[in-house]
Order: C-alpha cells, then structure tokens, then sequence
C-alpha cells in the first residue's frame, strides 16, 4: 500500500474507544488519559508513515503502545524512590524522611477539622501557630516562635518587619547562596533592606562590625556557613560577642542558622555546626533555620527569638503570604515531640539515625544487598554482574554539614552484560526508581540511606534491570 491507503488504514479514535480494549481502558484509567494516549499513539504511527518507515496498524497491534501511555498518563508524577546515594538530606529526592508516628498525626489531621485556629479552653478563635510554638520554646530555650514556609522566606519576612528601608550589616563572607541562584543580598533587597557589607571574604572582625553602625541600622545579621567553609587564613566574630555588640548599641541580632541542628552533633566528628540552643543562650535575639535539613521534619522555616520581635513579625502583611497550612504544622508538631527525649530523637527520627549509624551496621546491610543480589541472579550471576562490598564516604546533602564526611559501606555493582551507564538508567526508569550513584565505573548501592524494609525491593529492581 502507499502512503494514502495506510494512512487510510488507521483506525479512527472513535472506533477504538469503542472497542472492547477501548471500553476496558474507559474502566481502567480516566477518560481523558485515554483520549490522549490513543490521539497520541495514532499520530506517532502517522508520522512514521510519512516518513516511510511505518505501516498501517490494526487496532490489536496498537493496543500496547496505548495501554502503556494511558498508564503513563494516569500514574502520579512525584511518586515514592529508593535512595541508594547515601545522601540523608538529598535535595532532589525530598530531602528529609518523617516516620510513620508523624504520618499517621498528619492522616488524623488531613481527614477532618481540627482547632487550626480554635481556641478550645475559651471557645473562639484562637492562633495556628500556638500548635508548634509552646514545644519549640521548650526546646530552644526562646521566648516564642513562628513557622513560614521555608528558611528563605524566614529570612525575607524577618528583614522585611524589622528592617526595610533601613541598613543591614552582614560580613562580606557571609553573603552565601542558598541554592537555586537564591542569594542573601537578593534577599535582602526583596525584603526592602539595604546590605551593608563589612570585613572581608576571609577575615571580619567585631570593629568592623561597630564602625559600620550609623542612625540607619536596624539589625546586624550573621549567616552560618551551613554549605560551605572558607579554611586557612580566617576569622569570623563569634556570637557571642556580636550579641553583646547588638545590645550595647540597641539593635537586634538575628543568625540565619540555615540547617537547624537540635541536637550536639560534636560526639559524632561533627565540631562546627552550631545548635539552636547554644545561639539562644548566646544572646542572639532571632534565630531562623530550615525544618527539613537536619531537624529532621517537614520543609518550613523557623523563626524563634525574642517575644518582642517575633510579635513584631507575626503582624506583618508577608506573614499572610507565608503562613504554612495544617498539615505541615501537624507534621511539624509530631516531629518536634521526639525531641523532648533526644535519645528518641536519634533512634526514631529517619534523618538522624540514618547520619549517625554505626559502620558496623552499615556494612552488614551492604553485605545482605550484594547477598541478595548474587542469589536473585542464581547460578548465572557471575556472568551477570560482579559485586562486592567496599568501603566508602556518604554526605549528610542539604546544604548542611559540607566538611563532614561519614564512613559508610556500598555495594558495588560491575555490569557485564551492559555499560553502567545503562544499568543506572534502568534503576531510575523503574517501578520504584531507584537512584544510585556511579563511581570508578561501578554502580554504588549506599547502605547508608537504603533502609531495611526496602532491601528486598532493590534487590529485585537491581535484578530486573541487569537481566532485562
């Protein structure tokens, strides 16, 4: 046949949707996933036809190219992955994982009303904010606190109700980005502030400091180094003396802590990342820090300080903007309830225990993965794939902790029937994805953020995609 007849041939979109195929898949998967599969799927074989590389299809042969797109089309499209990176905090994967305990007070939530903002002891309308605020102040030591939707906005609604129009002194080391071409002095300048730099990128003393203070300063602000560090020739003013320098000239100190960390992090090699305690008791008179980095809970921006100033910036317009819903202040409260016990804290919450598991723990787990592996494969794996455990380092990801590298164990996985290229495309392309790392031309499976209860799924992903 010519091009005409076979583009003749095609079934039209009416007759397959009235196919018994058609009807199935009217059960199966939403009307307008169909449409557009079949639509697309007829106007692929179409274009194959013009160029001559095609044939007519009947409405059998085209029925597993529709399926498979209305399957495609129907799924969700952020969807649950294993983490074999061994990045805890893995930006592009999530970041950090709740536990089941956070989840189940979220469903409660999310399946019906709730006080948000009802005042149940006085019968009338009360603050959403007093859900988290009483455990935050208990656990930092501040007199009262704020969520908003992210460390960044923290920052922008802080600056904004206390300092637009005016100047903001920061250390010229300190002007950091954040991620996402997001940069402090952007920042700075959305919230109407202006930056006054001082110091140097590598040195920045409390004179500094003090003889940029005019009539026209309204805060001093210190950025933690949270995702990078300038080493050798340096020096930076400790908190401690920049709150005593605020409070000589009347002016408040905020510290963008970034990571947020609750817990002391030293008996595990980490010696310089700050808690949010420690800046409290400085002195320091607002503190901002994420809730999805090494707190541990869900994506949000915490503001704790003085009553004062939080008061302040609770009534400012952003606040509005920025205000989280109920169901991350139910994930946030859940959360925060594990660190009255930090013993609990470490043992239940996902992104803690998984930073600071012993190697021995780890290496067993790789040794099981590459176990399973050889088995799933049977007396054919040899030919298959080479595996072995090895020794490794994971990151903690998120911008937090980046001098810190933790002793970890991977299973290494050599294709040899495929490049490693193709293997790790596979695992991502597959149901669930898994995401892996490649290095010295092996797939490495970190033990570190593979947790128990998916071994049995990896190991069958990692099977079917050398297999295939």
């Amino acid at each position: 046949m010519d091009k005409r007849q076979l583009l003749a041939s095609l079934p039209s979109v009416d007759e397959i949707l009235k196919s018994p195929k058609g009807l199935e898949w009217q059960q199966s998967f939403p009307r307008r996933c169909v449409l557009r599969a079949i639509r697309e799927t007829l106007e692929q074989r179409r274009q194959a036809i013009r160029r001559g590389d095609g044939k007519g299809l009947s409405i059998a042969e085209l029925w597993p190219d529709i399926q498979a797109r209305a399957e495609e089309l129907s799924s969700f499209s952020l969807q649950p992955l294993i983490n074999a990176t061994g990045i805890v905090i893995h930006t592009n994967l999530g970041r950090s994982v709740l536990p089941e305990e956070v989840l189940d007070q979220v469903k409660r939530i999310a399946c019906g009303y709730s006080n948000l903002e009802y005042d149940l002891g006085k019968g009338r309308r009360g603050k959403r904010y007093a859900h988290v605020q009483e455990v935050l102040n208990e656990i930092t030591g501040a007199e009262a606190s704020l969520i908003v939707n992210n460390n960044a906005a923290a920052v922008l609604v802080c600056l904004s109700a206390l300092a637009a129009g005016q100047e903001v002194i920061v250390s010229r080391g300190e002007l950091v980005e954040i991620g996402g071409s997001f940069r402090i002095p952007d920042v700075m300048a959305a919230s109407g502030t202006l930056l006054r730099e001082v110091g140097t990128t590598n040195k920045t003393h409390l004179r500094d400091y003090e003889g940029a203070i005019t009539a026209e300063t309204a805060l001093l602000l210190k950025v933690h180094q949270s995702n990078y560090r300038i080493i050798g020739f340096t020096g930076e003013v400790g908190i401690e003396e920049m709150s005593a320098l605020g409070r000589k000239h009347s002016l408040p100190v905020m510290f963008d802590l970034g990571s947020g960390c609750l817990i002391d992090l030293k008996p595990y090699g980490v010696q310089r990342e700050p808690t949010v305690q420690e800046v409290v008791r400085a002195g320091v008179d607002l503190v901002t820090f994420s809730g999805d980095k090494l707190l541990g809970g869900p994506q949000g921006g915490v503001i704790t300080g003085k009553r004062e100033l939080i008061e302040r910036i609770a009534r400012h317009p952003l606040m509005r903007a920025l205000r989280v819903d109920k169901l991350t202040l139910a994930a946030f409260e859940a959360t925060l309830m594990y660190y009255l016990d930090e013993e609990k804290a470490k043992e239940q919450l996902p992104t803690l225990k998984m930073l600071l598991q012993h190697p021995e723990e780890l290496e067993g787990r790789a040794q099981r993965i590459a176990s399973a592996v050889r088995g799933a494969l049977g007396v054919s794996s040899e030919a298959i794939a080479s595996l072995q455990v090895r020794e490794d380092f994971s990151q903690s990801g998120g911008g937090a902790l980046p001098e810190v590298e933790f002793k970890t164990y991977v299973a290494a996985v050599k294709p040899l029937r495929l490049s490693v290229n193709r293997l790790e495309e596979r695992l991502r392309r597959g149901r669930p994805p898994v995401i892996a790392r490649i290095q010295d031309d092996l797939l490495l499976l970190d033990a570190r953020t593979v947790r128990d209860h998916e071994i049995v799924t990896l190991v069958e992903a990692v099977r079917a995609a050398l297999a295939a």
